[in-house]
């Protein structure tokens, strides 16, 4: 995976062919942040990286300079190799969390600008993602919950729905709070 902008841009991180994961590709995160950096003041945003796998986003994150992020993975290599990274290139602003996302995301309280969530593409139960941050309040007046899944996965019927951003076999779904009645 390479860092496309900030601090580390160019940079290449080699994770063990051993982690379980699917990167997000170079041209899609490119795609994402071009996105978010044009909606998003990244001096005052949180970020919540779920099922983070080799911290490819919450690395890019800090590469930009934001120093609120909270990457959460349940797989005991991914959370190693990202800590790795963090201590090798002084990321200070990466708050690792080695849990199951689900359970995350039923008892954490803190709330966010931006939620990126990229879980495994045969998860039966990604559409629980958007239902769960937002039942729990996780998303931040204003905020964006952004869900990385395999292009022919449909979510337009999700409460919060605003569009989907297709890249190849991956697209993006963007949901936001709903207004309240």
């Amino acid at each position: 995976m390479r860092i496309i902008g900030g601090t580390l841009k160019g940079i290449r991180l080699n994770a063990p062919e051993s982690l379980p994961v699917r990167p997000t590709t170079d041209m899609a995160k490119e795609a994402l942040f071009n996105i978010l950096y044009n909606a998003y003041d990244f001096d005052n945003c949180s970020v919540l990286d779920l099922f983070c796998g080799t911290g490819n986003i919450s690395i890019e994150f800090a590469s930009r300079g934001l120093s609120n992020i909270t990457a959460v993975d349940k797989h005991s290599g991914c959370i190693y190799w990202v800590k790795s990274v963090i201590k090798n290139y002084d990321l200070q602003g990466i708050e690792l969390h080695k849990a199951d996302v689900f359970k995350f995301l039923e008892t954490h309280k803190k709330s966010y600008q931006i939620i990126f969530a990229d879980p495994p593409y045969d998860l039966p139960t990604i559409p629980l993602i958007s239902e769960l941050v937002l039942k729990n309040n996780l998303l931040a007046d204003n905020g964006v919950l952004i869900v990385e899944h395999p292009t022919n996965l449909r979510l337009e019927g999700q409460p919060g729905y605003t569009q989907t951003r297709k890249y190849g076999n991956s697209s993006f779904t963007f949901f936001e709070k709903p207004s309240q009645p």
